[in-house]
């Protein structure tokens, strides 16, 4: 179903008890809806120690990327395939995001980037302080020009590095989510580069304006998305689809915020699925929790299936919840 469209909501479910409370009074009509016109497609199980959350294992599968659960998708070589970009096949590249990380007795937290604020113009006057130190290291430094907050990076170093997700290490202790590579000395590299850059920005002039501007300071950065992609396949026709509405509240643990951002995007992209489907049209919907993905098509079942259909209740996602 390449030319299908293509549904994949991430953090659709939390076993956190405040998503559970939320999910009692959250009603969603078009997902209700929507689902009693689809059969199940196949389930995704992970933990949720794994590197690569379920909504990026299921994105990497939708446009013929190798995935793993433990962090090796070359996110940031896509994106150059993306883009048009020649000759990206040539190294492994890896994304670089600015950071601050917050150093207590027993806890090293990352906090949301975005909190941040970078502009194209401080990022790119970031990436000039720190360029010399990571090509000291034989990694050169470019900007994304469609998202400021973070850079593109290039060298043999990012070559077999399982790196974990933002969307896995925000709000919670770095530690357990420190790059692992296949060679010992890369990873030695990776983790002494952090701690160089730390050093380097702790009393660095950059902080003190940003200060003044009262905005949080630049510490570190998160490396993830590391790889090569030798054999780039295909663009799709059809890309899937992944709103992004329900991430920043859920990363938040911001359940009423959820729940809210749930009811736009049930009345919105949910609904325009709901419609193509119930007018005979294919299409797949993919629901990612914490651990697991579940995925759903639309096909033209037998007329056993059929009428077995119309007396079987499609699940909701209060049910949906325990299985995400």
């Amino acid at each position: 179903m390449s030319d299908a469209p293509h549904l994949l909501i991430p953090l659709a479910a939390s076993p956190s008890a405040g998503c559970q409370q939320a999910l009692r009074d959250l009603s969603l009509p078009h997902l209700d809806r929507l689902l009693s016109r689809m059969t199940p497609a196949g389930m995704d199980s992970g933990e949720e120690t794994d590197f690569s959350p379920p909504h990026e294992r299921a994105l990497a599968r939708a446009l013929g990327l190798a995935c793993s659960a433990q962090g090796i998708t070359p996110w940031a070589a896509w994106r150059l395939v993306e883009v048009g970009a020649k000759g990206s096949e040539s190294t492994a590249w890896a994304y670089i995001t600015p950071c601050q990380w917050h150093v207590s007795a027993d806890h090293v937290t990352m906090l949301d980037p975005a909190a941040l604020r970078l502009t194209p113009d401080s990022s790119h006057e970031l990436l000039t302080i720190l360029a010399p130190w990571f090509a000291e290291d034989g990694i050169d430094l470019y900007m994304d020009e469609n998202d400021p907050a973070r850079w593109i990076a290039r060298g043999d170093v990012f070559e077999g590095v399982a790196t974990a997700s933002l969307d896995r290490v925000i709000q919670r202790d770095v530690r357990a989510w420190m790059p692992l590579a296949e060679n010992a000395e890369h990873t030695r590299r990776i983790h002494r580069l952090q701690t160089e850059m730390q050093m380097l920005l702790y009393t660095h002039p950059i902080n003190d304006a940003r200060a003044q501007a009262n905005l949080p300071p630049v510490n570190t950065f998160w490396l993830h998305g590391a790889g090569r992609l030798t054999a780039p396949p295909p663009l799709p026709q059809v890309p899937p689809r992944m709103p992004l509405t329900l991430r920043d509240p859920a990363l938040r643990e911001d359940w009423r915020g959820w729940a809210e951002a749930w009811r736009a995007l049930d009345a919105g992209p949910v609904a325009e699925l709901e419609k193509h489907v119930a007018s005979g049209g294919r299409a797949l919907l993919t629901l990612c929790g914490e651990n697991n993905a579940q995925q759903w098509q639309s096909v033209e079942p037998g007329w056993g299936r059929r009428i077995k259909r119309l007396f079987t209740k499609a699940p909701r996602l209060q049910a949906l919840q325990k299985q995400l």
